[in-house]
């Protein structure tokens, strides 16, 4: 009984320890790092809070926030919930006690210097322990919103773990990254949402690499761009899959492309 006791004040003093630890020692330590380095370039992957490579970009959506918004739901895909102390505390209690969350926060990555805009998930087995999610940044502002892109990178949560770079409890994703990309596009295609859609070389990402958490992850290298339905193509400010590809690479080069789009001309085929 004596031991049992010990081992467990043991434990309760070692829990504000790591907390201290892997949430404050080590997300410092890495922002620290990355501000000395200099802030690291997009290399066509997100970055974490401390600066760490995340996932690969692998997917742009073209249309208003609305219709992204109505598109993903229309999709089968739950808007996760912004990060705050109530949601946060519902998150754990949820991955604890395997309750369902459908719109439990994700983490923070960063793409031009600030978080996700929007973020949308499926949950997987009645808990947020799994799930298929995926964060979207806003590229441009153009004159008609329909024409706004979308950039994002999609993968599948599929265990929860530690981080091996700080410590902190995390989801592990799947390595086949691509995999989601293409169900995600495939949801679209099956709600009726996509007017036009193609691939193109990606941003820079190495066909294999680590995220945020340590996690190796497989990719083709391709983005795949998805026009919505009543997005870029009845717009007057209309352009081809591969004037967007261009914006694309031209924004995650770190190229300002907020101004509002010009006409660049009919749409044309997907490019290759």
């Amino acid at each position: 009984m004596k031991r049992t006791l010990r081992t467990l004040a043991t434990v309760l003093m070692l829990f504000p320890a790591y907390g201290v630890f892997a949430y404050v020692v080590m997300p410092v330590s890495w922002r620290q790092y990355h501000r000395l380095a200099g802030a690291p370039g997009s290399n066509g992957v997100t970055r974490t809070l401390e600066g760490l490579a995340a996932d690969p970009l692998n997917v742009a959506l073209v249309g208003s926030e609305a219709q992204v918004a109505e598109a993903m739901r229309a999709a089968g895909w739950t808007t996760a919930d912004r990060i705050t102390l109530r949601s946060g505390l519902k998150d754990a209690t949820s991955v604890l006690f395997h309750r369902p969350y459908a719109s439990a926060p994700m983490s923070t990555h960063v793409l031009f210097g600030r978080a996700q805009d929007l973020a949308f998930e499926q949950i997987v087995g009645g808990s947020p322990r799994r799930r298929h999610h995926v964060r979207l940044w806003r590229v441009n502002r153009p004159a008609d919103p329909r024409d706004t892109i979308w950039l994002g990178a999609a993968s599948y949560d599929a265990k929860l773990g530690f981080s091996r770079y700080t410590g902190e409890v995390i989801h592990h994703i799947d390595t086949r990254v691509d995999g989601e990309r293409e169900r995600l596009l495939e949801d679209l295609r099956r709600s009726g949402r996509i007017a036009d859609s193609g691939c193109g070389k990606g941003l820079g990402a190495s066909a294999r690499g680590f995220n945020g958490a340590g996690d190796a992850y497989e990719t083709d290298g391709r983005l795949c761009v998805a026009m919505l339905r009543g997005a870029a193509g009845n717009s007057p400010a209309a352009r081809s899959l591969d004037a967007i590809l261009v914006d694309l690479k031209e924004a995650a080069a770190g190229h300002d492309v907020e101004a509002p789009v010009a006409s660049g001309g009919a749409r044309t085929g997907s490019p290759s």
